[in-house]
């Protein structure tokens, strides 16, 4: 037996063309990339197409190159457009059946040629199987189908043929030829498994349709100038041949069907046609061309074949009609009036994308060559598709949160698990010490009890209102001893009233007092707080000291309990109500039932959360770049179907999501339902009540004694608040106390130099008069005298008297005596001030000094000073105590030989003179005792608070003198110069609003007692209050002894003060003593 001869499509020939070259240029200048990167990957598409032209034409390696070929053309054109505008590439094929070259720039002529190579080498290779084998047979009946359906998928996507091989009739010719010959194989298996005529009919006319197609495409003006005439011929046998077969097997089943005649005509039929192709075969060449890919043995082959057939058909012809001329009698019908016969077909085009069905596809066509190039349009695409899954993932997190939610708050409702502890005797857990409980406890250990701490409290706050105290006493006897003195002097005590200088001094004080009287009052609550914890204190502390914390948490809760049972308790059922339930579950297996249950709402819990989590890895991990761009065409503005279908491969794990959430609903339901009927029996009831009363023991003892840890806490705190607000306060108390020593000492000092002005004053005033008595005397004794005159100029003038003395100006020199120390009155409070100084002057009383103008700004406190708004705060400002003013002394003598009182201005408080050197107390002071006045500063004044306000002090400028401002009740004496301190305000003349900053804290280096020098001259007038004892202070602005100044004493031959004030009263008696 021999098998049919199969026509098979002949390959198309290329030429070799350079891939890399043009792949590399467009990368550089698209891309921006460095080419010599992917030059191995241009080099690897031009090795494939070298291996695709020496591709075998009957091999399935031949195949699998000219595929892997194709797959990475594919791949290519996803990346770059190669045509004649960008990648210019010209591709030259020889056509398959003229063998004409064709040359195009376009990929798609280089995919559609290799398309038709790999489906003639599907056509040769199944035409060289050996069909009698059934692998082999299977082979060749596939490789035609899927040779059919790479000529359709040419034909339908190529539709500009450039040359005669792509044109649509020759590949429609193809497919038609493949079929038929797909069909031819499939008749010869059902024949050789000797299958049903009736089917070997059908199948067998199928194939005579395919091959009378193939036969009219063979036979037209086209075809005859394109395919070789031997395929023509072989088409006609075939067909003629299929024919007969199917007249054949058809008239096997009419005779089946007892219809003889019927039969007899078809197999007359069938042996016509057999006759016509043995005709056609004997007329076939026996040398083919080599162009038609057919053997020398196609013709013998086929003439066996159609004798065979012929034979077949002549033998049964004969049979029937025998039997139906002795037997049946049928009338045997026309030719034309045979019904044709039916045709089933087993062959069909099988697409370019089940190829390789079964087969891994990627591994024949390999890794994209050209991958890390990824497009700019499917990143995008990437992209999107990567916001579907987020959603995704969020929708099903979100159903998995919402099941736990409700899984939680079911057994919250129920309290379980916790509540099966009561029932399975768990109570005695309840009764052990709370960690929580045993903590506070044992932080109770580290402090100590309060009663120090309180105590410690209550001495700084003493101390503080003692030193203010001290401070009032200080200010009131200052000022009492003050207006004493001014009773006694009258108008000669001139100092200053002390209300007008203590205003800011006593209002620190009080506003002070305020702040301790309120902190005195927050003392108190913590101590009242105190006394009620303290027994509560002292028990926790002993209990964490013996190492007995949980007796005393026992103790508690029994106690507790006791103070409860007064509380009316609900009515208990007897125990006669009681329903044991013999026949019922028993309170054991019921628990058991609800553990289990738990267990497997516990398990449903942690299936759905794994499942979410391999969810969200197989999504991270899912990436369809490489379909994307297989797809980039085909989805153009069809991304959403293509998500859509990609997604449907997380389907498994939704819906097992969606299965836990229904198994959890259904397992709570239960769940409660068990729970109830377990809650519900009254043996358990019982134990549920008891467990409730412990339960509530234990959370009154932990709320009671929460609430003595955190009042604790707060003692903690408030305590350490509290001594560092009596720190800061002491402080700043001390500072006061320093500064009112400071005033008082200073008021002091100008009391002593006024006391000896006084008494110098009045030694002088006696000592005029007696000396007017003398002379008055001695004239009267002259003219009684009875003796004659001598003209002797001695004999005749009296004695002459003590000379006046003079009175104290700017241009008269300076008195001999007193000669008063060149110091300030306590050099302790010499201190340097904080902001840039400004020049100083000596104090006096001297009726030179007039008043300056103005300063420009009145105000030396910065609105934007930190104190200048608020009470009581630290008194840390630089104060000046020498601000105060002292007077110059000046004799009723000198008074009572001035000229008429005139206006006089008081003194300014500033304590250096004025720049010009010129102008100077005692412009004929001596040589030795001359020296150049030294600048000193001013220190600032800022009151701790803005809600005490006092006048603001003037400081003197220099420059033009100011107009005049307010008159003075000192006169002025008369021819004396208006210098530059003429018009110098009245010493206090403050405007409203200034507020004085606080004094310091204290002098540099930790100050020392205070030190007045002594009186060169010896003498003092003691005076009230020992002011003989203190020296007056620097007038002259000369340094100090402490500046490194030697002391000048006074020049011999002058006198010295008078000490008649120091036999008066002493209304200052005790001053010393509380100085």
């Amino acid at each position: 037996m021999v098998q049919a001869p199969m026509i098979s499509c002949p390959l198309k020939q290329t030429s070799e063309i350079d891939w890399a070259t043009p792949l590399k240029n467009y990368i550089r200048t698209t891309y921006g990339d460095d080419p010599e990167k992917y030059a191995e990957e241009a080099n690897t598409l031009h090795r494939l197409r070298q291996d695709m032209r020496g591709a075998g034409a009957d091999s399935a390696s031949g195949r699998d190159l000219l595929y892997r070929y194709y797959g990475q053309l594919e791949l290519l054109d996803l990346r770059f457009p190669v045509d004649e505008n960008h990648i210019k590439i010209s591709f030259t094929w020889y056509d398959a059946f003229t063998t004409q070259p064709t040359s195009q720039y376009s990929l798609a002529f280089e995919k559609a040629s290799v398309i038709f190579n790999i489906s003639a080498v599907l056509s040769c290779h199944a035409a060289a199987q050996n069909r009698f084998e059934d692998k082999d047979l299977k082979t060749a009946y596939h490789s035609f189908q899927a040779s059919a359906g790479m000529f359709t998928y040419i034909n339908e996507n190529f539709l500009h043929a450039p040359s005669t091989d792509l044109s649509r009739e020759s590949v429609k010719t193809m497919i038609h030829i493949t079929l038929a010959q797909a069909q031819e194989i499939f008749l010869e298996k059902q024949i050789r498994d000797a299958k049903k005529p009736g089917l070997l009919a059908k199948l067998a006319a199928q194939a005579h349709f395919l091959f009378g197609q193939a036969k009219e495409d063979l036979d037209t003006e086209h075809a005859r100038g394109v395919f070789n005439s031997a395929w023509l011929k072989l088409v006609q046998i075939k067909a003629l041949h299929l024919s007969s077969l199917a007249e054949y097997y058809q008239a096997l089943t009419d005779e089946e069907q007892n219809q003889q005649g019927s039969a007899i005509a078809r197999l007359q039929l069938a042996e016509k046609s057999s006759k016509q192709a043995l005709t056609l075969a004997k007329a076939f060449p026996s040398n083919p061309a080599p162009s038609s890919t057919l053997g020398p043995e196609t013709a013998s082959t086929m003439q066996d074949v159609t004798k065979r057939q012929m034979e077949t058909v002549q033998e049964k012809l004969s049979s029937l009609v025998k039997d139906n001329d002795f037997i049946y009698h049928k009338t045997v019908p026309a030719e034309a009036s045979l019904a044709p016969v039916s045709k089933v077909a087993a062959a069909k085009a099988i697409p370019l994308s089940e190829l390789y069905q079964g087969q891994d596809i990627q591994r024949i066509i390999g890794p994209d060559i050209f991958q890390k190039i990824v497009p700019i349009s499917v990143t995008e695409s990437a992209s999107m598709y990567d916001e579907e899954k987020a959603k995704l993932i969020r929708s099903e997190a979100e159903k998995v949160e919402q099941a736990n939610g409700e899984m939680a708050a079911s057994l919250d409702y129920l309290k379980l698990p916790n509540s099966l502890n009561v029932l399975k005797g768990g109570m005695d857990q309840e009764m052990s010490v709370d960690k929580e409980f045993e903590r506070w406890c044992q932080e109770f250990v580290n402090h100590q009890p309060f009663h120090n701490s309180f105590e410690q409290l209550q001495r700084d706050k003493q101390s503080v209102v003692d030193s203010l105290a001290k401070s009032t006493k200080q200010l009131d006897m200052e000022e009492s001893v003050c207006e004493k003195m001014r009773s006694k002097y009258g108008p000669e005590w001139t100092q200053q009233p002390s209300s007008r200088l203590t205003s800011t001094l006593r209002a620190d004080i009080k506003s002070y007092r305020d702040t301790v009287d309120e902190a005195a009052a927050s003392d108190s609550q913590l101590f009242a707080t105190a006394r009620q914890y303290e027994t509560d204190f002292d028990e926790m502390r002993n209990a964490a000291e013996s190492g007995e914390v949980d007796v005393f948490y026992q103790q508690a809760l029994i106690k507790y309990g006791s103070s409860s049972k007064s509380k009316p308790k609900a009515e208990e059922g007897s125990l006669l109500d009681d329903d044991y339930s013999e026949g019922g579950p028993s309170v054991a297996d019921q628990i058991a039932k609800v553990e289990d249950l738990l267990k497997r709402l516990n398990l449903v819990k942690r299936e759905r959360t794994q499942v979410l989590k391999d969810l969200k890895e197989k999504v991270h991990t899912d990436d369809i770049s490489n379909v994307l761009i297989l797809n980039k065409k085909a989805i153009a503005n069809q991304e959403n179907q293509l998500f859509q279908a990609e997604l449907e491969k997380f389907r498994s794990h939704q819906n097992r999501l969606i299965s836990t959430v229904h198994k959890q609903s259904s397992l709570l339901k239960e769940l409660t339902r068990s729970y109830g009927d377990l809650l519900q029996d009254k043996r358990v009831r019982s134990d549920q009540q008891r467990y409730d009363t412990i339960q509530k023991g234990r959370n009154g003892v932990l709320n009671r004694y929460r609430r003595v840890y955190n009042a604790h806490e707060d003692l903690t705190q408030g305590l350490t608040r509290a001594q560092g607000f009596y720190t800061e306060m002491k402080e700043s108390v001390d500072s006061l106390e320093k500064n009112v020593d400071s005033f008082v000492s200073n008021r002091r000092a100008e009391g002593a130099q006024l006391l000896h002005q006084i008494e110098q004053a009045k030694s002088t005033a006696a000592g005029g008069q007696a000396a007017a008595e003398q002379k008055r005397m001695q004239e009267l004794m002259n003219r009684l005298s009875m003796e004659p005159k001598s003209t002797s100029p001695s004999q005749g003038e009296p004695p002459a008297l003590p000379p006046m003395p003079q009175i104290m100006t700017s241009r008269s020199p300076v008195p001999p005596s007193p000669s008063y120390p060149i110091t300030n009155a306590d050099p302790r409070f010499t201190i340097p001030p904080r902001h840039s100084p400004a020049p100083v002057v000596p104090n006096g009383y001297s009726g030179q000094l007039q008043a300056p103008a103005q300063p420009k700004n009145p105000s030396p406190v910065d609105a934007q000073h930190p104190f200048s708004q608020g009470a009581a705060a630290p008194l840390s400002t630089s104060y000046n105590p020498m601000a105060y003013p002292e007077r110059s002394v000046i004799s009723p003598s000198q008074q009572s030989n001035a000229p008429p009182p005139q206006p006089h201005y008081a003194f300014s408080p500033v304590t250096s003179p004025p720049p010009n050197p010129q102008t100077n107390y005692f412009p004929q002071q001596p040589p030795t005792q001359h020296h150049p006045p030294t600048s000193h500063t001013p220190l600032n004044f800022t009151s701790p608070s803005h809600q005490y306000s006092h006048p603001q002090y003037n400081f003197p400028q220099t420059g033009a003198p100011g107009p005049y401002q307010s008159p003075s009740p000192h006169p002025q004496m008369p021819g004396q110069p208006q210098g530059p301190y003429q018009n110098y305000p009245a010493p206090y003349n403050i405007p409203q609003n200034y507020v004085p900053p606080p004094p310091p804290p204290g002098p540099p280096g930790g100050g020392s007692a205070t030190q007045y020098p002594p009186n060169p001259a010896g003498v003092w007038a003691s005076g009230p209050g020992g002011y003989a004892n203190y020296a007056p202070p620097n007038r002259y602005g000369q340094p100090t002894p402490q500046q490194g100044q030697q002391q000048q004493p006074p020049p011999p031959g002058h006198g010295q003060p008078p000490s008649g004030g120091q036999d008066a009263a002493d209304p200052w008696a005790g001053l010393s003593a509380w100085k």
